[in-house]
């Protein structure tokens, strides 16, 4: 029998020195095998985009890097990741990594704050998107799947295959991750998503 703890729960932490992502998109690349231009013509962009993500003289969107993900057989999360060490299944306010991702004007960016633990075979992945007003994601995207999700603050525009929906606060979604898709935030107060994928895509 388990007995009770009087110690505080240990906090999850990061390791240090983590190679940059182009390190990882490189790596990534030669375990899978692939040249340049097979990445590029998976992920549709030019090879030389995807020899300056590599050397880190570009940053992909969020989008894009979906689409280099899949290609190279990965996700984001893992090209991405701080590497997670933790026994405590409890991810605390204000101590949740947030990933930001290419500006998609100068006034705002993407973010994903992580609400789940990554960990390798997990088939449940969540997040919080922060959408900036004005900001979309880039293109739509298509993977094996589904995904639910709840608009906590402001508002968006999703897009499912060739429909377009206006979500406020309260409202829910959920659908096959194989239509197209992607979102806009349509306000002008910055959008906060709890945003629910299976299996780990981002």
């Amino acid at each position: 029998m388990l007995k009770p703890s009087h110690t505080p729960p240990s906090k999850a932490n990061h390791t240090d020195g983590l190679p940059s992502l182009g390190v990882r998109l490189r790596h990534a690349r030669k375990v899978a095998g692939l040249t340049l231009k097979q990445v590029a013509t998976v992920a549709g962009c030019s090879e030389s985009l995807i020899s300056k993500l590599e050397n880190d003289a570009a940053s992909p969107s969020l989008a894009m890097l979906h689409r280099l993900a899949g290609a190279l057989g990965s996700n984001v999360s893992t090209l991405t990741s701080e590497e997670w060490v933790s026994d405590e299944p409890v991810l605390r306010a204000g101590e949740r990594p947030v990933k930001r991702f290419v500006k998609r004007n100068k006034d705002g960016d993407i973010g994903l704050e992580r609400i789940t633990h990554l960990q390798k075979g997990g088939l449940l992945q969540g997040n919080i998107h922060i959408v900036a007003p004005g900001v979309a994601s880039d293109g739509l995207i298509e993977h094996p799947g589904e995904e639910m999700g709840y608009v906590l603050e402001g508002s968006i525009e999703l897009t499912i295959g060739d429909q377009c929906y206006s979500l406020a606060t309260g409202d829910a979604f959920h659908f096959p991750s194989n239509l197209p898709h992607g979102y806009r935030n349509s306000g002008s107060t910055e959008a906060r998503i709890l945003w629910v994928n299976t299996p780990v895509t981002f």
